[in-house]
């Protein structure tokens, strides 16, 4: 079987340097770097928010390098601006001014049909891992064999526990607050087919705008041929990118041997899996989760262990799976990015210090000099 490529989209924050709080400089930053990154930056819905795309990448280590680079462009042209491109799922602090939209027609049209959605609390900022090459019909295949195992890996990007100068509470408040939106929660078990006719119901309904927003935590692109996993909160630390990233090829990869072989997916009920997402958002890996094997709760840890066991033979193919075993061994001991960003409230009492631990430039440096 060849090694299927992966690539990760990153969205960021824009924060003022001196009030920290998030500042509606989108266009200058991206205006700063569409020369030198073309199709790779992306405006997201507000005018706070930047995106960041790798190119399909086989190898970690390019990966690893394209998320370096990618993170200090798009810091340097922040600084530019005066302000921090800050990799956390929700802003840690209020913003000072109003929040405006992205000026899309598109998203103007988001933004009047779901104005009930809309405002501070609900601005988040997300992580997507794409693997392809796959059509259509086999990355529904593929998405209904991984929709167990996506909370046990949800669990280990946790990375928004503040929300606008409050703890939620939750580890991953972003997950919270993007469920509002229509469709987003486990994927249907749908053949391709099924997921047409349900589709282009929900848009000719007026439910969805149009097949992008599908919002399903594994969906198929619509823009390339890859399935896109969306359960993921944006990190500061690149190595729980680089984890996220190679779990998600070396599931797929070992899983798509069911689906050439035909194997019936598993089909645990999809309340099982909904209060399994919602344990994961609340706690990470840093307490109970829920196994939708049996329904019962199970450390975390351990989810994320049989995770890793699940996914090995595809890891293997790859040569991923020491690199996978010694990157989830580091977030053992390290925590995930919501245990480091309360760690730094109680050592400082401050969250713009929350701010400034999370400043994509500090992470990005950091790994590059180790």
């Amino acid at each position: 079987m060849d090694v299927l490529t992966m690539g990760v989209e990153e969205e960021f924050h824009l924060v003022d340097r001196d009030s920290r709080a998030p500042v509606n400089r989108a266009p200058e930053v991206i205006g700063e770097l569409a020369a030198e990154l073309g199709d790779q930056v992306q405006a997201e819905f507000y005018d706070t928010q930047v995106e960041v795309c790798t190119l399909p990448a086989a190898e970690r280590e390019d990966l690893r390098r394209q998320l370096v680079r990618l993170r200090c462009s798009v810091a340097e042209a922040a600084e530019r601006a005066r302000c921090l491109a800050v990799a956390s799922g929700s802003p840690v602090l209020p913003p000072q001014e109003p929040l405006t939209i992205t000026d899309n027609p598109r998203y103007r049209l988001m933004a009047s049909r779901f104005a009930g959605l809309l405002g501070p609390y609900r601005l988040v900022c997300g992580c997507h891992v794409h693997v392809g090459c796959l059509d259509r019909g086999r990355a529904l295949a593929l998405a209904n064999q991984m929709r167990p195992w996506l909370p046990a890996l949800q669990s280990i990007t946790v990375n928004s526990p503040f929300v606008c100068g409050r703890d939620t509470g939750h580890d991953s408040w972003r997950s919270v607050a993007y469920s509002g939106w229509p469709t987003v929660g486990p994927p249907p078990l749908f053949d391709e087919a099924q997921y047409l006719e349900y589709v282009d119901g929900l848009v000719a309904a007026g439910v969805l705008l149009d097949r992008r927003m599908v919002y399903w935590h594994a969906r198929p692109s619509e823009h390339v041929p890859t399935l896109e996993i969306r359960i993921a909160d944006v990190n500061a630390d690149v190595d729980t990118v680089v984890l996220t990233a190679l779990l998600v090829r070396g599931l797929a990869s070992a899983l798509l041997e069911e689906v050439d072989a035909g194997v019936p997916p598993p089909e645990p009920p999809e309340r099982v899996l909904r209060a399994a997402h919602r344990l994961a958002a609340r706690h990470g890996i840093d307490g109970p989760g829920l196994d939708v094997w049996t329904g019962g709760r199970a450390p975390a840890r351990l989810l994320v262990d049989r995770l890793v066991e699940r996914a090995a033979p595809g890891l293997e193919r790859a040569g991923d799976l020491g690199a996978v075993r010694a990157l989830w061994a580091g977030m053992c001991r390290r925590g995930t990015g919501a245990h480091r960003q309360r760690a730094v409230y109680a050592a400082t009492g401050s969250l713009a210090a929350v701010v400034d631990s999370l400043d994509a430039a500090s992470g990005s440096m950091a790994v590059e000099a180790a």
